[in-house]
């Protein structure tokens, strides 16, 4: 977003966390947490649209499910990512938490978010429902304030527990902040604690998405998710090809 846009104010609220501010800038509308920290893009003619690599990204480690049935959101934002996956893969059962009971209302308000009967929205503490949530074939972890990554983001046991909440077969798919290193936010916390099996997918925004498996005996077929990410193109209305490209082992 530039300096010279000009921007209409459609809603603002303030919680227990801060202020939270819905914009419109043309065609497309953006969350907003705290003083201009931009959390989401929504293109208001298709909500399902992703404007982010980082969210095209989020969604290559989810082609790389076969068949994913069942998938959790760890932080909901605007949706757009929800909405997506329910468009495009083959989803019946959908639960997404969210910290800020304002966020899914605005989205729904504001953001073009669906009531969509597969989708179930709890409000809450990501790390503290995680163990009541139901076990899912794609975990998505995006837990994000006005001051960057929340805690969940280098916390052991939960990312721990993501990974233990998975189906057999699954896939968690993480948006880490990147160091100036191109490395993932808490590198060795994450070698350590996945055996170093996973991979790594860094995007223009300056985050990694990691795509981690169920267990160590699961590998990334790539080739399958080239196949799926083909399949998809028409409808997507963009390529993943050259992020798919970009997929490393853990570093």
């Amino acid at each position: 977003m530039t300096a010279e846009r000009e921007e209409r104010l459609l809603a603002r609220v303030e919680d227990a966390f801060g202020i939270i501010s819905v914009y419109e800038v043309e065609d497309y509308r953006f969350l907003e947490f705290g003083e201009a920290i931009e959390q989401s893009c929504v293109f208001t003619a298709d909500p399902g649209w992703l404007e982010y690599d980082y969210t095209r990204a989020m969604l290559v480690g989810a082609l790389c499910h076969a068949q994913p049935e069942s998938a959790l959101f760890l932080g909901l934002g605007a949706g757009t990512l929800t909405q997506a996956c329910l468009k495009f893969l083959p989803l019946e059962d959908v639960e997404a938490i969210e910290l800020r009971p304002d966020v899914p209302r605005l989205a729904m308000e504001y953001l073009g978010l669906a009531d969509d009967p597969r989708l179930y929205i709890r409000i809450g503490d990501a790390m503290a429902l995680l163990p009541t949530a139901e076990k899912a074939d794609l975990i998505f972890v995006d837990l994000y304030t006005d001051h960057g990554p929340g805690v969940a983001h280098l916390a052991w046991r939960f990312l721990e527990d993501c990974q233990k909440q998975l189906n057999p077969g699954g896939w968690l798919v993480i948006n880490q902040w990147a160091g100036d290193d191109g490395k993932p936010l808490g590198a060795a916390l994450l070698r350590g604690l996945y055996h170093r099996h996973y991979w790594e997918l860094p995007v223009k925004e300056g985050n990694v998405i990691l795509i981690v498996p169920s267990d160590l005996e699961q590998s990334l077929d790539l080739e399958g998710v080239r196949a799926r990410s083909q399949g998809l193109a028409p409808r997507l209305g963009y390529n993943l090809e050259t992020l798919i490209g970009e997929i490393r082992p853990a570093t």
